[in-house]
């Protein structure tokens, strides 16, 4: 089993700037890929970001490029999601998952076998 757990959510203003933390602890051996999620009250969840943990291949879909990057630290066995510009539209439960599948896509949040809790979002204008 692997656990996930996710801090540095908050509040923010327009324009600010986030980081958020993912630690995995437990049999993280295969785990490939893990990504970041969000989800605003009555919305569907959506993918913000993944990497891929042996080789660091990042996808950011262009709905947050420019804005979002993710990163890990695999002696720490945590992974980063760095928000910057923040904007309203980003206030949403932001989600850790973590995946052992080959490929992992965004499109989906089906395709993960373990999630965290969430770390709440809210930025203001």
């Amino acid at each position: 089993q692997v656990q996930l757990v996710e801090s540095g959510g908050g509040s923010a203003q327009a324009g600010g700037s986030l980081r958020l933390s993912c630690a995995a602890s437990g049999d993280t051996s295969d785990v490939l890929c893990m990504a970041w999620f969000r989800q605003a009250p009555g919305e569907e969840r959506e993918g913000v970001a993944l990497i891929y943990r042996r080789s660091g291949g990042t996808y950011v879909p262009d709905s947050v490029n420019g804005r979002f990057a993710i990163s890990q630290d695999n002696r720490k066995n945590t992974v980063y999601l760095q928000m910057n510009r923040l904007k309203p539209e980003d206030t949403a439960m932001y989600y850790c998952a973590a995946s052992r599948a080959r490929t992992c896509y965004l499109h989906s949040h089906t395709g993960y076998d373990y999630w965290g809790q969430g770390t709440p979002v809210t930025v203001s204008s």
